[in-house]
């Protein structure tokens, strides 16, 4: 009898990203539109700069522009988070990082569920961004209650999808059979569906508390929220979109245009009104929803912290000096500010490195491995020489005032609320069931890596 290997978690997370992009775009036609001005944006971004193309290339970084995808889903309770854990895990993704969205207005905390190490990312860097609603926000009482009843009631994994999950944690993964199976049955908690859990009343209480408190918790599942292409130019998707019959948001989060990215930028076309039926005693009550959208990304170099401390102070220096409107009335004043306080940051690859402000990865050139260097070589006499190479680690992760940028823009002008900013850590990691991983710790591993690669070749 033959033995069936198991399938590598690389492979399954490749097979539901591939089916969960397919499932989006039929769910949502217009994020198919996003994706193929993406594409097109970034064939020309590529025509347009070889010496770009050249650098990711021998980076090795060039599929994944278009291979890219990011998503995000909301849950209501910690059984989910926790449920939801183990079933990324079965994909390679590991929680990292803690984001409190309270302090903008949102009431979830969240982390992104993501591959970690340099080669499971070069295969397919795909990623969750995962909330977690704060219920405990929720002044009103007797409405909190209702919505803990509500959330108790629901199973959002089918039980196929328990079973694979105990299957891959007992037999330490799973063969090809079973990958396909858990990917179908995984997809299902991410789909949407047009038919509420709760009366048409109190999804409208739920409503005005927080639009995102009634997405979260008057559905059987967590549908996927929006999906994420990358680009390598969001400026000009940002300007074209309206050519593709697309509303963007009115501001690009993050910071602002630059010769050398940093961290993420994002923007979104506005979130869908959506038919959906709500309970109404023994039939359905007719009514629409407005939740899912496109977003799209520009990744920079991931900061050290020292650069990221840098890039959270000239933030918020810019919005002390122009705030954003909900209504993008201010936008242009804003990027002027913008561009205007992120001066002092290094625009050139070579100053960030020189000031430890981000995280490289260093390879050797033709000429370093046609002579490797010395034992106990001085980096940057080699990088001078020719003979060592960096280039920037891409930045996987988030920035907490731009994923509230997005929500809140997507959920309505009129939904900025006002939170007690209270990050609870280790709350969070409770409900989840394991600590959330330092992303400094996992880039500066991976700058560690290639530079003991380099010394160590022969």
């Amino acid at each position: 009898m033959s033995v069936q290997t198991i399938t590598s978690p690389d492979a399954i997370r490749t097979l539901f990203s591939t089916a969960m992009s397919e499932m989006y775009r039929t769910e949502v036609p217009a994020y198919q539109t996003l994706v193929e001005l993406v594409e097109e944006v970034n064939a020309a971004v590529l025509a347009a700069d070889p010496a770009e193309r050249h650098r990711l290339e021998a980076a090795g970084g060039l599929a994944r522009i278009t291979e890219e995808r990011h998503g995000a889903i909301r849950l209501g309770t910690a059984q989910e988070l926790s449920t939801m854990r183990r079933l990324f895990a079965v994909m390679g993704m590991q929680p990292v990082g803690y984001y409190d969205l309270s302090e903008a207005g949102v009431p979830v905390h969240s982390t992104a569920f993501r591959p970690v190490d340099e080669e499971a990312l070069s295969r397919n860097p795909f990623r969750v961004f995962t909330s977690l609603l704060r219920l405990d926000l929720i002044a009103d009482e007797a409405l909190r209650q209702e919505a803990e009843r509500v959330l108790a009631a629901r199973s959002i994994f089918t039980p196929g999808c328990i079973a694979l999950i105990e299957k891959a944690e007992v037999d330490g993964g799973l063969i090809d059979e079973d990958a396909a199976r858990f990917v179908a049955e995984a997809l299902e908690t991410f789909r949407w569906h047009s038919k509420a859990n709760v009366p048409l009343d109190l999804y409208n209480r739920l409503h005005d508390a927080h639009r995102l408190i009634a997405d979260v918790v008057s559905f059987k599942g967590p549908h996927i929220n929006h999906l994420t292409p990358r680009t390598l130019d969001i400026d000009v998707v940002q300007r074209l979109m309206p050519e593709k019959g697309i509303a963007p948001k009115a501001v690009v989060e993050g910071p602002p245009t630059r010769r050398c990215p940093i961290l993420l930028r994002q923007t979104s076309f506005k979130a869908l009104s959506e038919p959906v039926d709500f309970r109404d005693g023994d039939s359905w009550r007719a009514g629409v929803h407005t939740a899912r959208f496109g977003e799209i990304e520009q990744r920079g170099i991931a900061l050290t912290p020292k650069g990221r401390a840098l890039y959270d102070t000239l933030l918020q220096d810019s919005r002390r000096l122009v705030a954003p409107a909900a209504d993008g009335s201010n936008a242009a004043q804003y990027m002027s500010a913008l561009v205007e306080v992120f001066a002092p940051f290094p625009d050139s690859w070579d100053e960030i490195r020189r000031q430890g402000l981000g995280y490289f990865t260093y390879s050797l050139t033709e000429a370093g491995r046609r002579t490797p260097p010395a034992p106990g070589a001085d980096l940057d006499a080699l990088i001078e020489s020719g003979l060592v190479r960096f280039d920037p680690v891409v930045y996987e992760d988030f920035l907490p005032v731009s994923a509230a940028g997005i929500f809140q823009s997507n959920l309505g002008d009129d939904a900025q609320q006002d939170f007690t900013a209270s990050p609870n850590q280790q709350r969070f990691e409770a409900d989840l069931g394991a600590p959330v991983l330092n992303p400094f710790d996992l880039y500066a591993e991976i700058e560690r890596a290639s530079i003991a690669a380099c010394l160590a070749a022969k």
